[in-house]
């Protein structure tokens, strides 16, 4: 049934999805589009809220960049690498590599996206190796794990309104990670996400004559070799010593700023995966050759990610964003609010691919329709969060990392991945409504 449905699905995308890039500079258009038919806006006035927004993510971007190629160091150490490999032996046939990249992913995904992702494609490609699979579906498989992000360990919704002094405390005041996270309803989302992820992947797999196979030789990584006459700088780059010096400052400076009673952020995990990574691939020549990856994983980041900037502007200028918000939320009580919610948060998401980004965008129109209405501030604000995580399914931006890093294209994968937004939609949708 699954494999019936997602066969027309891969078909239709491949032939009309495009470039990523591409598809953020339409965006880009229908924005202004939209900001001028709904919101009387000039064309004048929307180029510069475009302009003047333009650059406004750089830190984001860096950070975000950071996440990936941090992520992607820690990922390829040998440790990790070993552990890959050793899982990956588990899969004796195309359907079980299949259901282990998923959970595979969804486990580091819940543990924090960008490792999640980072993990996945590096799974997938080692799976690819061993196992013979339909490679489209088993990187749409380790992109699916992504949906639980915003539910874990990392969303950055929940943790931010988790913090003292977040920018919402007059209206919501802390609200602990027991409200949110480890809810009961937003537990029983993740634990029917990782039920039904790889089922749905495995039901998806094509016919023999349909699949879509690698060559294991192209997946192979080349091996760094030492040169036979070292130079004094190749010894530099090849020290332990240095590698074991600076990562032990890094640890050292990450113990004192716990015990000082410091806690998560952006730039504290990604320190702490770089000086992981520092420490477990031994000298710095292993860390450079790791870094090179990484770096080609992140280019979609680099020149996307201002479009971005600039889409969030004129929505948030124009008062686009609040009004497509405002519209679906006057749908709604007090029962119904976290599913309208939703809803409005996956549409913004095509515009505003950014958790923090889009919270900022949605949460003064959310939340005090929510005290309006009498509804649960908590559950709310996860739909705002788990409707950011659905739609990143057939976002193509933040797919890029992992089809970087898998040497594909975005047409490869989003026809799998239209089947799982439909599906995970239906699971989260009834969990915040019902649970």
């Amino acid at each position: 049934m699954l494999g019936f449905l997602s066969r027309p699905m891969v078909r239709i995308v491949d032939r009309y999805l495009p470039d990523p890039f591409v598809f953020v500079l339409i965006l880009t258009l229908v924005a202004g589009i939209a900001a001028a038919l709904t919101q009387d806006a000039g064309p004048l006035e929307i180029v510069t809220f475009w302009g003047d927004g333009f650059w406004s993510l750089l830190t984001f971007s860096m950070q975000m960049l950071l996440v990936l190629v941090t992520g992607y160091l820690m990922a390829s150490t040998p440790l990790v690498r070993r552990g890959l490999a050793a899982l990956a032996g588990l899969a004796s046939s195309a359907g079980g590599a299949i259901v282990l990249v998923s959970l595979v992913s969804l486990a580091a995904s819940w543990i924090n996206w960008g490792f999640g992702l980072v993990v996945g494609a590096l799974f997938a490609k080692e799976l690819a190796r061993i196992v013979k699979v339909d490679y489209r579906l088993l990187v749409a498989s380790a992109y699916s794990g992504f949906i639980v992000w915003h539910g874990g360990l990392a969303g950055s919704i929940p943790l931010s309104i988790a913090t003292e002094g977040h920018p919402f405390a007059e209206i919501t005041g802390v609200v602990p990670t027991s409200e949110t996270i480890f809810s009961v309803y937003n537990l029983c989302i993740v634990v029917a996400l990782f039920i039904a992820v790889p089922l749905v992947n495995r039901a998806m797999m094509p016919s023999e004559k349909e699949s879509v196979y690698v060559d294991p030789a192209l997946l192979t990584d080349d091996p760094y070799t030492r040169p036979d006459s070292p130079t004094p700088a190749d010894r530099l780059e090849n020290s332990l010593a240095l590698s074991v010096l600076v990562g032990a400052a890094g640890v050292a400076w990450l113990i004192q700023y716990f015990a000082t009673g410091g806690g998560l952020s952006l730039n504290v995990i990604n320190f702490l995966f770089l000086t992981l990574a520092i420490l477990l691939h031994g000298t710095p020549k292993n860390l450079l050759n790791a870094l090179s990856d990484a770096v080609k994983g992140g280019a979609g980041i680099v020149i996307q990610f201002p479009f971005y900037a600039g889409i969030m502007a004129i929505m948030v200028q124009s008062g686009l964003a609040a009004s497509i918000s405002e519209g679906l939320v006057g749908l709604a009580s007090a029962s119904t609010l976290p599913f309208w919610s939703f809803l409005s948060a996956g549409i913004v998401n095509f515009f505003v691919p950014s958790g923090g980004g889009q919270w900022a965008v949605q949460a003064p129109v959310i939340l005090p329709a929510a005290e309006a209405l009498g509804a649960d501030l908590a559950r709310t604000s996860m739909a705002v969060a788990w409707g950011d995580a659905w739609t990143n399914m057939v976002q193509p931006f933040w797919a890029l990392p992992i089809l970087g890093i898998a040497g594909l294209r975005a047409k490869d994968i989003m026809g799998f991945c239209v089947v799982h937004l439909i599906l995970s939609g239906i699971i989260i949708a009834v969990g915040l409504t019902f649970l």
